[in-house]
């Protein structure tokens, strides 16, 4: 008798894996977060994960939370034999653990116990990690607390953001899951436990994180700017508006000074505490990504006032 897996999920991290689930075992429901309003319009739009499941033709359920006794009756009728999770957005409580006959595990976007959370990729870009990876795990009650069922190891790229590492981990992990799941099903792989002595945990991302302070090291400007890259991006603010930043670089130079501003190399520059931020690539509020060049070609003062003129 075939399984049937229900699986839950929600942005396009997750579509890679219910894509490969699909395509070789019985997904007989997807759960998955409301639409929400996105874009400049604030349309109500779908998650990824339920575009997919509805080219798929699965079945798909969008509790605003799980934790009503119709979300779980919905969810029990299902019948599933086993819980697939990935970024879905809720914690599952023990009800819905307990309902799978073999369990609920979940796929996580780095090698725990390090950067358990909901943002793990952020946060490796951002500590500095030179590599991070995928954990399957058998959930439990906990955070990101459960046993390991299987790991695989990501290098993380000098010029990483967390959209092109995160798509690597997605399919990472959708890869592993499919090459780990016939041993779980036979009741092969029992896990092992966590360490705990070497857990970290990877918080919620707060938009007013994205703005800059040049108070701190070139290096850890940087790295945010790749972390929060797409969301919730990177800023400073110029003449009362507002400038995204998409990319930038390191050049070291002890005599900076945190908050002026240089021209270097054709491109605007922004002194730090430990050298300068080179800006290769910005959003001026309310027009379209640019070079830094482009952009110096269409102001004038870039070099007389400081990072932080209102």
């Amino acid at each position: 008798m075939n399984p049937r897996f229900v699986f839950m999920g929600s942005p396009a991290f997750a579509t890679p894996a219910l894509q490969r689930l699909a395509e070789r075992y019985d997904v007989v429901g997807v759960v998955t977060q409301p639409d929400r309003p996105a874009g400049r319009g604030r349309e109500m739009t779908p998650p990824p994960v339920k575009d997919l499941a509805g080219r798929l033709g699965i079945p798909v359920f969008q509790p605003e939370s799980l934790r009503t006794p119709e979300a779980f009756e919905r969810i029990r009728d299902w019948a599933p034999d086993v819980i697939v999770v990935t970024a879905f957005g809720q914690i599952l409580r023990k009800n819905i653990l307990d309902l799978p006959r073999q369990g609920c595990i979940n796929i996580h976007g780095s090698i725990l116990p390090r950067w358990r959370g909901a943002s793990p990729v952020q946060a490796a870009i951002l500590a500095g990690d030179t590599e991070t990876g995928v954990t399957i795990m058998k959930m439990d009650t906990g955070v990101d607390t459960g046993a390991i069922l299987a790991t695989r190891r990501v290098a993380i790229l000098a010029t990483d953001t967390a959209d092109t590492l995160g798509k690597r981990l997605a399919e990472t992990g959708a890869d592993l899951l499919i090459e780990t799941l016939p041993g779980y099903l036979a009741g092969k792989l029992s896990g092992q436990p966590q360490d705990e002595s070497l857990a970290t945990y990877a918080g919620l991302i707060r938009k007013e994180e994205g703005l800059l302070d040049f108070s701190q090291p070139a290096e850890t400007l940087e790295r945010r700017i790749r972390a929060f890259n797409p969301w919730p991006s990177t800023w400073f603010f110029w003449r009362g508006q507002s400038i995204k930043v998409h990319a930038a670089h390191v050049l070291s130079d002890n005599e900076a000074v945190p908050g002026k501003r240089k021209i270097i190399s054709g491109a605007p520059a922004i002194g730090t505490s430990t050298g300068w931020l080179v800006l290769d690539e910005i959003q001026p509020a309310g027009k379209k990504r640019m070079s830094g060049e482009t952009f110096l070609h269409g102001v004038r003062g870039w070099e007389s006032e400081d990072a932080h003129a209102m």
